[in-house]
């Protein structure tokens, strides 16, 4: 067992604090790689102070991991030590399952999760990427594109293909409207990837804060929903919604800013249920969907694709001394637009 140095949670009241624990000793398959970046994704705070209900303490998080391949195992093939890599939100799925299906992996049953979950063995459980290193099996790790940076593309881990596989799967691209909802550290990926594409971009936000960034990054046009109007100027136009909010707002409102088959399809995730009325979807034959991550297939054609589009994330870089301040940021929409954690800082 090889020694790890990282912060962890050790309770859902309590900060983050440092934390050493043990690494499983590499097998014939994994690949051992030393983190230089992660990212903060809301879902580490949600999972640390136990908002969704299915927390196990002590806690690592982290699932937005750049890194240096530092050593390979026997028969692996497709890296070799110095290889510029990431690490996704999952790091094994189940291999023998009749349902398995390596392009919705992310869906099937068996997946274990980069930190908050149990190993194959069915008893150790996986620390994420706030630490120093970690072992992954080679079919879970992830290519890096050369051109891009290892701090900005470690949010593209999930962050990125949160975005990227729904655009991908209801095919936003020319002559599609699009609508991005929130523009923090999920939307701005979606108006990146979705602009690449060729779709007409819109962003839905609370305000017009970020509208100047909005434009920038690719955006054609960006509505404030605080203001009343915007819901009856737009309505009818998108053909695909996809919504970023973490918290509760009114879907049956969005579901009116739809085409006739148009789909609105959330990412975000918030606490508490929202109500939806039939009669927002039965006229104009609406759907109301969700998306998770994509599969390791996916993620790295969206590598590639921000690779070959010079797509990365907007990122403000930290310490790790400073992620329970960066939690608070994070929380009052205080970041511009993903934190990343520099994990030289451990040595601190």
């Amino acid at each position: 067992m090889a020694i790890a140095k990282g912060y962890a949670a050790t309770d859902a009241t309590k900060p983050l604090v440092p934390f050493t624990f043990e690494r499983r000793e590499p097998n014939a398959d994994d690949v051992v790689i030393d983190i230089k970046f992660a990212g903060i994704c809301h879902s580490d705070i949600h999972t640390v102070r136990n908002e969704w209900g299915n927390a196990a303490f002590p806690i690592v998080p982290g699932h937005e991991i750049a890194g240096i391949v530092s050593a390979v195992g026997a028969n692996v093939t497709k890296f070799k030590v110095g290889d510029r890599v990431g690490v996704g939100c999952f790091v094994d799925s189940c291999v023998g399952c009749a349902s398995r299906d390596v392009d919705n992996e992310q869906y099937m049953p068996g997946l274990v999760q980069t930190y908050n979950s149990v190993e194959a063995d069915g008893k150790t459980p996986t620390q994420g990427g706030y630490s120093d290193h970690i072992v992954v099996k080679e079919g879970y790790v992830l290519s890096i594109p050369d051109n891009l940076p290892l701090d900005a593309s470690a949010p593209l881990l999930c962050a990125g293909i949160t975005l990227y596989s729904p655009l991908h799967h209801w095919n936003a691209g020319p002559g599609k409207k699009v609508a991005i909802v929130g523009m923090g550290g999920l939307g701005h990926m979606g108006v990146k990837i979705g602009a690449a594409m060729g779709a007409d971009i819109t962003v839905l936000s609370q305000t017009l804060s970020k509208k100047d960034d909005g434009l920038k990054l690719g955006a054609k046009e960006y509505y404030a929903t605080s203001d009343a109007e915007t819901f009856t100027k737009l309505a009818g136009t998108f053909d695909l919604i996809i919504c970023t909010a973490g918290v509760a707002i009114d879907w049956n409102a969005y579901l009116g800013l739809l085409k006739v088959n148009g789909s609105m399809v959330i990412v975000g995730a918030p606490e508490h249920a929202i109500p939806v009325h039939a009669f927002s979807l039965i006229p104009g034959r609406k759907s109301l969907s969700g998306s998770m991550i994509g599969s390791i297939k996916e993620t790295q054609e969206m590598l590639d694709f921000c690779g070959k589009h010079n797509i990365v994330s907007e990122i403000e870089t930290i310490n790790i001394q400073d992620v329970n301040e960066a939690y608070e940021r994070v929380l009052k929409s205080d970041v511009r637009y993903r934190f990343v954690i520099d994990i030289a800082s451990l040595a601190a």
